[in-house]
């Protein structure tokens, strides 16, 4: 038996608190959970009886998982399970928060932002995760090769429009700069008023570029990938479903609950629906429309608004829609209340402007339904009364009911407003995609969410050549009026700025055609916790689990 006399007790207490003190003066406050995010951890431990695996339906198969180049909401869902980057959104409140940087100093003036990096922040497979990770990753997606479609996110940073444009010969003029290992330093050109939520979206997410370079596309397959986010992919069978596994490298894998999360690619949404109502589903967000009457009774059923738009897009580069008065004739010949009213009737708002209301601003009213008008500029056209003789036309859109139904609403209002037929084609979402980056189309199906909480999200994506821009316009005042609002500092004078630009959009060039606006409506099962309402739709599943 061991015998402890009063010397050894105090010297194995002098040792004992010697380790505590030197333990508190090395402690990594990185590790500790900020109080914040304690407020979403569960408060019971009810939820360890219930296998924690969280199936939903995403509506389609991803068009890749490489942040660097995906542009649509199926695909962000899943990057932001997978990847992590140096800034979150607050799963309620949307405001930045502490992600792979536990702090940042940001400059007097507003233009140098030094971001501090956890030592305990990993890859999956356990490897270090470094600023020069992130410089790397973001000096990818500037490099035009790499076809990224959202590179003008990182425009606001000093030297980086130029380095994409060709215009500067090294890295090295750009103001990204890797100041000690966990210390990543961001030099921006001017004021930006919402560049930490840039670097919450996932273009900026970082990704292990000595992996791409090695399989290069293949790198996102689930026998490559690693990823930092919360999650890590552990299957992926195409047309089938794809499964993500907790990532037990992740520096705050303590708050994630779920072990497991299942993803369907169903675009057939009646499918989907039945697997909910069988408890084979946890989460759609998106419905059946032929089954609304009968969801919208249902307890899980939500509706709520969504900081998003719904429109058109034309090809401006090919007759006949190279004619902005057959744009406009277009246009002006839709009565969206046919469409939000009789057809999607869940309180969706009609819209002849592009921009939701966000933050203070508020959109232009648009031009109003004018069928009389419309005809009469289809004659200065040269298409004659009643559209004699113009040419068949086609609206391309991918595989959905609800964009079914929305289409043959408006090809039977141009049929009988304008005399002009125009087909459908429907067609996966990949390819719709692909068509919509190539301009392989007449008038295409499309839709913007905000990427954050700022008009900027729904107005630069029209530059010239932009990335997103997708439509073939160009508009030098347009592009002078974008410079102009990011030289400017005052948020009223900003917004007049983006009016100018709205009213280019929607009442004098064309290239869109706005429809209604978005609300954000699903079902979510009851077992279902943590998952939060925001006008934005993000719900991060490392906040999530199941209790009955």
């Amino acid at each position: 038996m061991l015998q402890f006399t009063k010397h050894k007790f105090l010297k194995y207490t002098e040792i004992f608190t010697l380790f505590f003190l030197t333990s508190l003066l090395f402690a990594d406050p990185q590790i500790e959970l900020p109080d914040w995010e304690k407020a979403y951890v569960p408060k019971s431990k009810n939820w360890q009886a219930k296998e924690q695996h969280f199936i939903f339906n995403n509506g389609t198969d991803p068009e890749s998982l490489d942040p660097a180049l995906v542009t649509g909401v199926p695909e962000s869902r899943l990057v932001a399970e997978l990847f992590e980057g140096l800034v979150n959104l607050d799963p309620k409140t949307l405001e930045p928060r502490p992600g792979v940087a536990y702090r940042w100093e940001i400059s007097p003036n507003g233009l140098t932002y030094k971001f501090h990096l956890r030592k305990n922040a990993k890859w999956s497979d356990g490897s270090e995760l470094t600023a020069h990770d992130f410089y790397e990753s973001w000096k990818r997606v500037l490099t035009p090769a790499t076809g990224s479609a959202y590179a003008y996110q990182l425009f606001p940073v000093k030297g980086a429009e130029e380095f994409h444009g060709n215009r500067l010969d090294s890295f090295d003029g750009v103001g990204i700069k890797v100041a000690a290992k966990y210390t990543l330093n961001v030099e921006l050109k001017t004021h930006c008023h919402y560049f930490l939520d840039l670097v919450a979206f996932h273009t900026l997410f970082p990704v292990p570029v000595s992996l791409i370079n090695k399989y290069r596309d293949q790198w996102v397959r689930a026998k490559h990938i690693i990823s930092n986010g919360p999650f890590r992919l552990s299957t992926w069978k195409p047309r089938q479903r794809i499964e993500l596994v907790k990532n037990n490298h992740y520096w705050g894998r303590s708050i994630c609950k779920l072990k497991k999360i299942t993803v369907f690619p169903y675009d057939n949404l009646d499918t989907a629906y039945q697997l909910f109502l069988q408890n084979k589903i946890h989460w759609m967000p998106a419905i059946p429309l032929e089954k609304l009457s009968e969801i919208i009774r249902h307890p899980d059923y939500y509706v709520m608004p969504y900081l998003g738009s719904y429109f058109y897009r034309f090809n401006v580069t090919k007759a006949p829609f190279d004619d902005v008065r057959v744009r406009k004739a277009f246009s002006l010949a839709i009565d969206r209340r046919i469409i939000t009213e009789h057809i999607l009737k869940a309180g969706q708002q009609p819209a002849t402007w592009f921009c939701p209301p966000i933050s203070s601003y508020e959109p232009v009213p648009g031009l109003k339904y004018n069928k009389d008008r419309a005809r009469q500029l289809l004659v200065e056209a040269g298409y004659g009364v009643n559209g004699r003789s113009f040419p068949n036309i086609e609206i391309l859109y991918n595989t959905s009911e609800q964009h079914k139904k929305v289409a043959e609403a408006i090809v039977q209002q141009w049929k009988n407003n304008l005399g002009v037929s125009v087909s459908l084609r429907n067609t996966e979402w990949k390819v719709l995609l692909s068509d919509m980056d190539n301009l392989n189309f007449q008038i295409i199906r499309s839709s913007w969410i905000g990427d954050y909480g700022d008009p900027n999200t729904f107005f630069d994506m029209f530059v010239t050549k932009g990335g997103n821009n997708r439509t073939g316009w160009s508009n030098e005042e347009y592009d002078s009026l974008l410079l102009e609002s990011q030289r400017e500092t005052d948020n009223v004078k900003r917004y007049q700025i983006f009016q100018k630009m709205e009213r280019l959009l929607i009442e004098k060039e064309f290239p869109i055609l706005p429809l209604y606006i978005y609300v954000n409506q699903g079902v979510l099962n009851e077992s279902v916790n943590g998952w939060y309402e925001n006008v934005r739709d993000m719900h991060p599943l490392k906040y999530i689990w199941l209790e009955d």
